[in-house]
């Protein structure tokens, strides 16, 4: 079971299995990567004291870690700031990239940069809500595009495996670094995922019929070998009602993983999502899910 499940809530960020917040209190903090997190919507700001100037030009609503003591943070109006102790920098390269003109919403809003991963070779992949995935194995330099947009991908993340992405197809997935994907449905009872995390040597991801959340659960398959993905239900409900979001689900290396339902329960596993339990009743106001290991 993880050692540290803490939530981004409106109100600070919170100790998941203590009930209060542990840092941030009385805060709104809409992402975390390691040490550092999103607060008030501006702010970019390190458990140590580290803090960026803040970010005015647009909401954030995604961070990712990069070497050097940086992170790249994804912004409202689909742009990308790489920030620091002291620094920040809009990239250019990012609001030149190819296709922009063809990035959108349903909703007829401008589109948003909706999460960001790193992988172990330092590509960055830059999921656009909706824009498809952007990738630049360049140091951020240029930026290709690599999913059809219509694919409408909800969250990437970048391990030791294959890149992985939810979108309203399914699961996709790149073993060439974010070049190429495909789309995994095989054993989904319905396609539309919003979350997606590695747990061991499985993949978690969240499904529902749609973005009003009906008929949502969590699956799993293994990251390897082919097989179908299989609904979670050892110690969760048949439905959840509503989507389990993005960055509302993670999962560690050791087996350990953990997500937020739409009610606020928080559920943890420890054996890569085969068997949960409830470890937190009542969590108001999530944004976002982070684990630690033992």
């Amino acid at each position: 079971m993880p050692a540290s499940v803490l939530i981004g809530t409106t109100t600070g960020l919170v100790d998941a299995t203590a009930g209060r917040a542990v840092a941030h209190v009385g805060h709104d903090v809409v992402a975390v990567a390691g040490p550092w997190a999103v607060v008030n919507g501006h702010e970019v700001v390190a458990a140590d004291g580290r803090r960026a100037p803040p970010i005015e030009a647009a909401r954030v609503a995604c961070l990712a870690q990069l070497g050097g003591g940086e992170v790249l943070a994804g912004t409202a109006g689909a742009h990308v700031y790489r920030a620091g102790d002291g620094t920040v920098e809009r990239l250019v390269s990012f609001d030149d990239a190819e296709g922009r003109d063809r990035w959108y919403t349903p909703w007829g809003g401008p589109p948003a940069v909706r999460a960001i991963a790193v992988s172990p070779a330092g590509t960055v992949l830059a999921n656009v809500h909706v824009g498809g995935i952007l990738r630049s194995d360049d140091g951020c330099a240029t930026w290709r595009a690599t999913v059809d947009i219509d694919l409408d991908v909800h969250q990437v993340v970048a391990g030791d495996g294959p890149a992985l992405a939810a979108s309203a197809a399914g699961l996709a997935e790149s073993r060439d670094d974010g070049r190429t994907w495909r789309v995994v449905d095989e054993g989904l009872e319905s396609t539309y995922a919003r979350a997606v995390a590695v747990s061991g040597g499985t993949v978690l991801l969240s499904a529902s019929d749609g973005p009003m959340g009906e008929r949502a659960a969590l699956y799993r398959r293994p990251l390897t070998g082919g097989r179908p993905f299989e609904r979670c239900r050892a110690g969760l409900p048949e439905w959840f009602e509503g989507n389990v979001d993005t960055f509302w689900l993670d999962g560690l290396p050791d087996g350990g993983a953990a997500f937020v339902s739409p009610g606020g329960q928080v559920y943890g596993s420890a054996d890569e999502g085969a068997t949960w339990e409830l470890l937190a009743d009542a969590i108001a106001g999530p944004h976002c899910l982070s684990l630690a290991g033992a």
